[in-house]
């Protein structure tokens, strides 16, 4: 079995992205990791390179500045990026990491025996990961039907597909149609720390990101104002490869006491009353569970 690890990357460290430990944490599982690296004005790829570690093979990209956010799908120059990264894996399976994502140490034997598992099941067309997304500080996770409790992340790289947007996968089904994968769970978990950034950082990568997305308004970050009860307090342990870089910080991430819930926040909220009281789950999944 080859597994292929790969990635898309932009002015990584201008923007905040935790990129060098994601890409250490995905190492032990895959026999190369492929990068797609638009231009940077930035330290990214002196930091890239500075991984020493044969494994990486970074491709050039050119990001088309010009691609219209009018249509459907918006964003469509990520999942171009992603999908050059996914054109020049090589392995049996291709594994997908978000540059502020990381994978625990204490998870890389069951992705492992996940992929070893399933490598001949057709069946099987992907791997989805339970999803842990930091919110604000070290200590506390975003948890509520707007935030995405599960994901693929391992894409079978025998398969016609690719990306519409960078967040999930499409399998090509004929000349007109795609669909969503079908998965197999693996019982592992990405850590998510895109929201730990600084707000200036944040700020940054908004406005970076904005023009991608006409259906986005440029605001500036403010952490505070958030759902009290869409946040919880996290008791676990980090992966080891990110602990340097997360700032230090004492319990829950505390709100704004004045936030007004928005329209979509009042929805989450009954949302997540339903969740408790009869076990539901209203999460959003973009594959199909199979195994």
């Amino acid at each position: 079995m080859k597994v292929s690890g790969f990635t898309f990357l932009r002015n990584g460290q201008r923007l905040g992205y935790p990129f060098v430990p994601s890409i250490r944490s995905i190492l032990p599982l895959v026999d190369e990791f492929v990068i797609a690296l638009g231009p940077c004005d930035d330290a990214t790829e002196s930091m890239l390179r500075e991984i020493q570690d044969p494994k990486i093979r970074i491709i050039p990209t050119q990001w088309n500045e010009k691609i219209r956010p009018d249509y459907s799908v918006k964003g469509f120059v990520y999942g171009q990026q992603k999908s050059v990264a996914l054109f020049n894996c090589t392995g049996d399976w291709a594994f997908y990491l978000e540059a502020d994502e990381v994978v625990h140490e204490a998870d890389v034997e069951k992705i492992r025996l996940a992929m070893e598992k399933h490598l001949d099941d057709e069946r099987v067309e992907a791997l989805a990961f339970d999803y842990l997304h930091f919110y604000g500080n070290a200590n506390t996770i975003a948890w509520s039907p707007g935030w995405y409790r599960s994901e693929v992340r391992i894409i079978r790289n025998t398969i016609p597909a690719w990306s519409s947007e960078a967040l999930f996968f499409n399998v090509l089904e004929g000349h007109k149609k795609a669909r969503y994968p079908r998965a197999a769970g693996t019982g592992a978990t990405i850590y998510h720390y895109g929201w730990v950034r600084s707000e200036e950082q944040m700020d940054m990568k908004s406005a970076a990101v904005l023009k991608y997305w006409q259906n986005r308004a440029e605001s500036k970050a403010d952490y505070r104002q958030i759902d009290p009860q869409a946040l919880r307090l996290f008791q676990g342990a980090h992966p080891q490869v990110i602990r340097e870089w997360l700032p230090r910080a004492e319990g829950l991430f505390q709100t704004d006491p004045n936030h007004r819930l928005t329209s979509r926040e009042k929805k989450h909220r009954r949302l997540m009353w339903l969740e408790r009281t009869f076990g539901w789950q209203f999460n959003r999944k973009h594959y199909r569970l199979v195994r």
